[in-house]
């Protein structure tokens, strides 16, 4: 097996901070060039997907014999910013764990994926090992959208790090704006105003009414409850002007049984009240970005394979479990792909310290290894 702490200190070496997030960032190219050329010299068939300009995902196959099931492993090379972190592009080993932007999330699952895709070159298997490096997951999940329209496998490992956990589930989320409209005038002349950051206070306490009832509804056994959060507002033009519109942000957190319908109409519900209520209230809702919950059965068979496999790996089956954060995982449930997560252990993910155990990590390795040896076998 290739040296998992030289490949992970290259990664974490390379900024592929998203440029959705920080404009002006390099984003992935560089980092996917770096993928690439390992992986073709590890002898492995390579292609490239563009998602968006100058931003490839890198795809590597080891091909089976033929007649077999298809594993696809999964993971993002992008980052997010490294605001005040130092040295954050310098990685550095202590006490058994790699520091640096990315080592934990999630450069430590992709390094483990790409000595499993290399090493699965030399099994004997029936069925094709994947991997895609993809970009974009930090935002709106572009890269894997783009590899779902051109592979297709039979089971997925998405290398988040888990802290070698297996999980089945996790939340999806909505972006939706909420406007309120009201008229510009003098704030001399109430009687030709119409404030429109007023008319968001009852949206908001409408928000906040809609929160707590989904803390009343029966929760999911591995995620909990829904949840909403009023995240931006802006409005208003100049201390003497009655502003003319008002712009509320939302996110909301979905369960696996909710979609994007009912979770709009919800909130339709709020506005029409008020509707009701104030004849001069006026809104208008727009739905925003949209990505679904994953629930993966546990009688799925990757989920039987991961679970078998680090077993053998840990001496003890791993724990599965569910997460409160959308993952790339969702794109390839939703494509037909029967997806769970399995990663490394580590800490401070988007925060100013990060870093991932780099025993953790070569587990990884040798659990999708294992994986491997038994899904496409």
């Amino acid at each position: 097996m290739h040296n998992p702490e030289t490949l992970l200190r290259d990664l974490v070496a390379i900024n592929s901070i998203n440029p959705d997030l920080v404009p002006g960032a390099v984003g992935e190219a560089e980092i996917a060039a770096f993928i690439a050329r390992w992986l073709e010299n590890a002898g492995l068939e390579v292609h490239f997907h563009e998602s968006a300009p100058n931003r490839p995902n890198v795809v590597a196959i080891a091909r089976g014999r033929g007649k077999g099931k298809t594993l696809l492993l999964n993971g993002h090379v992008d980052t997010v910013g490294v605001g005040g972190m130092p040295r954050a592009h310098q990685p550095e080993v202590r006490a058994g764990c790699q520091y640096g932007r990315g080592a934990y999330d999630m450069k430590g699952g992709v390094a483990a994926c790409m000595l499993a895709v290399a090493a699965a070159r030399q099994l004997p298997l029936r069925g094709d090992v994947i991997f895609s490096a993809v970009v974009d997951e930090e935002f709106a999940g572009k890269g894997t959208l783009t590899v779902v329209q051109h592979y297709r496998a039979d089971g997925a490992i998405v290398a988040e790090p888990t802290h070698l956990q297996l999980i089945v589930a996790h939340k999806g989320f909505m972006w939706l704006e909420v406007e309120t409209q009201g008229v510009a005038a003098h704030g001399s002349r109430p009687d030709l105003g119409v404030d429109a950051i007023v008319k968001m206070g009852p949206v908001l306490a409408g928000l906040e009414a809609l929160q707590q009832t989904l803390q009343t509804r029966p929760a999911h056994p591995r995620l909990g409850h829904a949840s909403l959060h009023a995240s931006l507002i802006q409005g208003g033009q100049e201390l003497s002007t009655y502003p003319e519109r008002c712009v509320l942000s939302i996110e909301r957190r979905t369960l696996p049984g909710e979609t994007s319908v009912s979770v709009e109409a919800e909130i339709q519900q709020i506005l029409q009240r008020q509707r009701q209520a104030d004849p001069a209230f006026n809104a208008i809702l727009r739905a925003g970005l949209s990505r679904a919950p994953l629930e993966t059965a546990e009688d799925a068979a990757i989920v039987q394979a991961v679970s078998a496999a680090a077993a053998s790996v840990l001496g003890r089956p791993p724990e599965l479990a569910g997460v409160a954060y959308w993952t790339d995982a969702a794109t390839l449930w939703a494509a037909g792909i029967p997806s769970v997560l399995f990663g490394p252990s580590g800490g401070g993910a988007h925060a100013a310290v990060e870093w991932v155990e780099l025993d953790s990590v070569t587990a990884c390795v040798q659990i999708y290894m294992a994986t491997a040896a038994r899904f496409c076998a």
